[in-house]
């Protein structure tokens, strides 16, 4: 208690010398303004009470030397009465002679902006206006401002021409005048906008050409002209050297393809060039100098002939999409094996053809639908749109007329039978074996024969005293009965008063339009799913289990799983049909969102061409955090805990508000054996199931859900799909090239994996970086070290505490507990200690590491707002040379109770 008291004192003293440093205010003139301000604008007083200091507790208000220098009202709410009546009623600004800062932004703002502001604030550098519903044009005396490094009048309803004047704001960085109705030419005196790192005029109604006078701009970083009506790309935008993001889509550029001298993008990490009417061929000089280039977006133009050697050769390209174009080749294949690291490729709506290409193995997600590719589908293509093609091993492709007329065109012959499997697996090389070592190795199989009957008679030994303990304990716990112990008798009738309705196969037959391949969802490995739609007009998802091939208590066990387990986080079991001997259904409320593997990235069904988009970081962390939750019941409040032995992006389903419900719940069963056993028990205990996990451990011990929902985490992170549905092989692939990039004292590193299709800003980058760091820590190769589900929750749930600074006296606190505790120090510490219990080792401290900026992909849904700012070099740099973890996130189990209390005082 000493501590939590010594604490509190500390705090009443910071508090008080904070208070001392900030004068009150000294101009009772711009007190005056103030409260006038707060009238005109109808403030609550809430924010701005009357009486108090404004300098002291007034909300938004900024001093300095008792004068206000800052002045933010931004998402304030107004009085009943100002509601009423909302007006730009700001008159008494004029009076802040020393005003630096303005923000009103989201704070409804109805009027035009006064003339008065570019003469009378010659101080300011920030004017924050966004969303404010301001009208009629943009002022002229803006251009006064010579100050002013940063103006937001974005999502307004500015009309007119943007004004000539603001070029002579020579401080200016940021300038953001993004959807409103703008209308007329860019200025070419924007060209003396020297300082600007970040242009944004999206969604306006500009014409004209691009002025060649921006390629000046050298330390522009992003520039955002989309959704206009530019007419002209002039060749000089390769003189923006600096340049990070460059988005010219939904455009006129009607006077044809991209200039051949367009180059000169050093550092363009993300380039977009949608429905610009672009023709032509795509100049591979474009990619000559982009070696930084992530992000690749030029679908719905004109494009044709062949993709560019040099763009499959850029080395950090991980997404690209060029699909409804007129492209028209054969993919590359050794150039693409060796260099690609792309995780989404989509080509579809052109004219591809051959065969597909083994190294189309290296990406995460692929659409090729919509194109003349021929032969057989590769057995590794999971993730993949194959529809309209030529392919024969494939459904809903071009008839065979169609296909053998486009390759006649162009003098190639159709490939409708598809080529022999040449390749046979390489001879192993042996040497002749001698009688001499027949013998010896006849009599080292001999003893080791001998020894393992002693550890079998040992093992049965332990395993009966361990079966009469469990014995004693059972029942004592409270929690849903064992899933999957002892499956019922498939001959009695079932009575689960729990798992729903019982329907009539002809209620099923109707709902799914007798099972019309149309609703066919997939082919799951328990049986097939079907969309379908009952008499009451309730969207459904019936699974069609085959008892002829299927375990025959694999439903049954699944009804009993919902019988005894009710968790709002589990997919809602709607009813059975059982009246069929050789076929079982089960029927589940339908997710809208489907499951995680297709909803990552996802088509936007809205436009005709299919526009590709990405779930944001904020909808993948709830996703992340709901899958926790539902294994944390099952682990933690289940007795015993059960296993759910299926954790995969597939068994992931998303509601229509992306709320987690686990599905795949068909191999869920008790943890194998007792979970307080001794090291020795566990060490010489035999496996009650024959299925294995990585490296040969049980699937049906808890830690095995941990190490999946690692790969699901690293999926979310990292947006490469089919890591956690892929081999141990090919889990490997990707673990020694992810696993280096994460790393506890490194943040900038984790850049090099994020998924360059999600906005990542300095905010989301630390929330980023410490998921990947709970990732890693569930993908430890020995079970023991993993941490349990309960503490990934927290984590989940409070991600920037896994990352922030912990005090010293908590860190000595860690260093007394037990050695059998478990906490973040003993499990990160591993890390740096020893390479020798991770799959990869953790790339070196002295990497040269480059700040990754943020990336936009329009249509992302539910992300939250950022900066424009945010490319500015030095902008949100955390220097991160000794970091510890936060002892709330990873606390001791209850087994240390002494040392719980310790850290709590």
């Amino acid at each position: 208690m000493g501590i939590v008291w010594f604490r509190l004192l500390l705090l009443l003293v910071v508090s008080q010398v904070t208070l001392e440093q900030i004068e009150p205010l000294s101009s009772s003139e711009e007190r005056e303004s103030l409260l006038e301000l707060r009238a005109s604008l109808g403030l609550r007083s809430k924010e701005w009470p009357r009486k108090p200091d404004p300098c002291l507790l007034w909300v938004g208000i900024t001093c300095q030397n008792g004068r206000v220098v800052g002045i933010s009202i931004s998402g304030f709410k107004r009085t009943r009465l100002g509601r009423g009546n909302p007006q730009f009623a700001v008159d008494a600004l004029a009076n802040f002679t020393l005003l630096q800062s303005f923000n009103a932004s989201n704070f409804l703002l109805p009027g035009p902006i006064p003339d008065w502001f570019g003469l009378s604030l010659p101080s300011l550098r920030v004017l924050d206006l966004r969303s404010c519903s301001i009208v009629n044009a943009i002022p002229s005396t803006l251009g006064n401002l010579t100050n002013l490094s940063s103006l937001y009048l974005s999502d307004n309803n500015l009309i007119g021409n943007v004004p000539e004047s603001l070029g002579q704001l020579s401080a200016l960085a940021v300038l953001d005048l993004s959807r409103n109705s703008l209308a007329g030419s860019i200025p070419t005196s924007f060209g003396f906008l020297g300082n600007l790192s970040s242009l944004d005029m999206s969604a306006n109604f500009l014409s004209g050409p691009i002025p060649p006078e921006i390629g000046s701009l050298s330390r522009l970083q992003y520039l955002n002209l989309s959704n206009n009506g530019l007419a002209t790309l002039p060749s000089q935008l390769g003189g923006l050297t600096s340049l990070v993001v460059l988005d010219l889509s939904q455009n006129s550029f009607a006077s044809g393809g991209l200039p051949q001298d367009l180059v000169g993008f050093r550092n363009l990490r993300q380039m977009i060039l949608t429905n610009s009417m672009l023709t032509g061929a795509l100049p591979g000089r474009l990619f000559t100098d982009s070696l930084q280039l992530q992000f690749l977006v030029l679908k719905q133009n004109n494009f044709s002939g062949a993709l560019p050697v040099e763009l499959w050769s850029l080395p950090r390209l991980s997404f690209l999409d060029v699909s409804a174009n007129n492209f028209s080749a054969v993919l590359p294949n050794s150039s693409l094996a060796a260099n690609a690291t792309v995780a989404v490729l989509n080509i579809s709506h052109n004219k591809f053809y051959g065969n597909l290409s083994p190294a189309l193995r290296r990406f995460g997600f692929i659409d090729l639908s919509n194109n003349y590719f021929e032969g057989k589908v590769l057995d590794f293509m999971h993730n993949v749109s194959l529809d309209s093609n030529c392919l024969q091993n494939a459904t809903d492709q071009r008839s065979t007329a169609e296909c053998a007329s486009f390759y006649a065109e162009r003098g190639l012959s159709f490939d409708n039978f598809g080529q022999p499997n040449t390749t046979t697996p390489p001879a192993s090389k042996r040497s002749g074996k001698s009688n001499k070592t027949n013998i010896i190795l006849a009599a080292v199989l001999g003893g080791l024969g001998l020894i393992a009957l002693l550890v079998l008679l040992v093992v049965l030994l332990l395993l009966c005293i361990r079966k009469r303990g469990n014995s004693n304990q059972r029942g004592n716990g409270v929690g849903p009965a064992p899933v999957g112990s002892s499956p019922p008798n498939p001959g009695v009738p079932i009575e689960f008063p729990n798992v729903g309705d019982s329907f009539t196969y002809h209620q099923l037959l109707q709902a799914t339009g007798d099972f019309n391949n149309a609703n066919l969802i997939k082919h799951g490995h328990t049986g097939d799913f079907f969309n379908g739609v009952l008499e009451s007009g309730i969207p459904v998802v019936i699974k069609r289990i085959d008892m002829r091939s299927a375990k025959k208590e694999a439903y049954l066990l699944e009804l009993e799983f919902f019988n005894k387990v009710s968790h709002q986080r589990f997919v809602p079991l709607l009813g059975h049909c059982l009246e069929n001997e050789n076929e079982k259904f089960l029927v589940y409320k339908s997710m809208p969102n489907g499951d995680l593997s297709n909803c990552l990235y996802y088509k936007n069904t809205t436009s005709e061409d299919g526009t590709l988009q990405s779930l944001d970081w904020i909808t993948r962390l709830k996703i992340a955090t709901g899958a926790a939750e539902a294994l944390s019941y099952l682990h933690h409040e289940c007795v015993p805990p059960i296993v759910h032995r299926d954790i995969q992006a597939s068994s992931i389903l998303l509601d229509d508000k992306y709320e987690v419900r686990l599905g795949s719940l068909s191999e869920a069963c008790a943890q194998e054996g007792d979970i307080h056993q001794s090291k020795i028990t566990r060490f010489l205990r035999l496996p009650q199931s024959s299925d294995q996990g990585p490296s040969g451990y049980s699937t049906t011990i808890c830690a095995y859900d941990v190490y999946c929902l690692g790969k699901v985490l690293l999926e979310l992170v990292t947006g490469r799909l089919g890591m956690s549905a892929a081999s141990e092989a090919e889990v490997k692939e990707w673990f020694d090239q992810i696993l280096p990039c994460i790393n506890m004292y490194e943040k900038e590193l984790v850049t090099k994996i994020i998924d360059p299709s999600m906005v990542v800003d300095e905010d989301f980058l630390e929330e980023v970086w410490a998921i990947a760091i709970v990732a890693r820590s569930c993908l430890n190769p020995k079970p023991s070290r993993r941490p349990p589900m309960r503490y990934i929750l927290k984590a989940l749930e409070n991600p920037l505490k896994v990352v922030r600074e912990e005090n010293s006296s908590s860190a000595r606190l860690r260093a007394t507990s037990s050695r059998g505790s478990w906490n973040a120090a003993t499990l990160f510490g591993s890390w740096r200690q020893s390479s020798s219990d991770v799959t990869a080792t953790p790339a070196a401290s002295g990497v040269k590491l480059e700040r990754a900026g943020s990336l936009k992909l329009s249509g992302t849904t539910g992300s939250r707002s950022q900066s424009q700012g945010s490319f500015h070099n030095g902008g949100g740099e955390i220097s991160l040379s000794r970091r510890r973890h936060s002892k709330e996130i990873f606390p001791e189990p209850s087994g240390v109770d002494d040392v719980e209390r310790l850290e709590l005082e």
